[in-house]
């Protein structure tokens, strides 16, 4: 297989990749073909998976410019995969000029494509680093350039809670993270829930299969456990509802059925 010029010569471009399978979810060109066979696999399953990540996007840019319209101008991207258009640096500084962002995330491409990205940008980074050890991203070299933890942060945690096994410890990960924020920071969250699909659970779980298959469980869990994940914030209206409903541009009966997968909410430290 031919290894493209922007893969980092470090990895092994024969297993699929969760978040090379977004970039290709989204209509990008940073992944490879073992990547298109997996999602295009999932996709036999659950075919508005593209929908359901334009939707985590469309969520995404309305929670930031929302963060920024409340004078929050630092922002911390757990999990931010392979940037596409409009990312967080772009949205937020739209909004509100020198915003501050640093992207967090564990796949070499994703890494190294921010970097490509962020380049000769002073107020932007990117940490290689893994959301189950929240210490390392907190202690980082660029964490520390960017962020004051004394002030209000943004924490995003799009789409990646549910790539976590309850064995990871991801309320104690999520626990840890709030606990070093300032108050007036904010939570922002996307997470899949078989609540939402527009499909039997049993049609969707071969989706769920294909992620498990890969290595990369995809964890399903209710509204109720997805909650848990806003312990010691206090919801921002309208609270944790699905994706297409959390402060709407368009009519959400407008939408796709499938943008509905996953709940969304942003929650705020007193």
């Amino acid at each position: 297989m031919e290894r493209p010029a922007w893969a980092p010569r470090s990895i092994d471009i024969t297993v699929p990749s969760v978040s090379r399978m977004y970039d290709y979810y989204l209509g990008g060109s940073h992944n490879f073909e073992v990547d298109r066979e997996a999602a295009r696999r999932a996709m036999e399953f659950l075919p508005g998976l593209p929908k359901i990540m334009q939707a985590n996007r469309a969520f995404l840019r309305r929670a930031v410019r929302f963060a920024a319209g409340e004078g929050v101008t630092q922002f911390l991207d757990i999990g931010s995969g392979i940037p596409t258009f409009g990312n967080v640096h772009e949205v937020a500084r739209a909004a509100v000029a020198g915003a501050r962002v640093v992207y967090v995330d564990h796949d070499p491409v994703a890494v190294a494509h921010s970097q490509a990205v962020l380049e000769g940008d002073e107020n932007a980074a990117v940490v290689a680093a893994d959301l189950r050890k929240p210490r390392e991203i907190l202690e980082s070299h660029e964490v520390g350039r960017l962020i004051d933890l004394n002030r209000p942060v943004a924490l995003l945690l799009v789409a990646v809670l549910h790539f976590l096994e309850d064995g990871d410890d991801p309320y104690e990960a999520v626990a840890e993270l709030r606990d070093t924020l300032a108050p007036g920071s904010m939570l922002m969250l996307t997470h899949a829930s078989y609540e939402g699909i527009p499909l039997p659970p049993e049609r969707a779980g071969g989706a769920v299969d294909v992620y498990k298959n890969i290595r990369n469980p995809l964890i399903m869990r209710s509204r109720d456990e997805i909650a848990r994940f806003f312990e010691g914030y206090d919801m921002v209206e309208p609270g944790l509802v699905p994706m297409p409903k959390w402060r709407p541009d368009t009519a959400p009966e407008d939408e796709d059925p499938y943008a509905f997968s996953a709940y969304a909410g942003v929650g705020r430290t007193a």
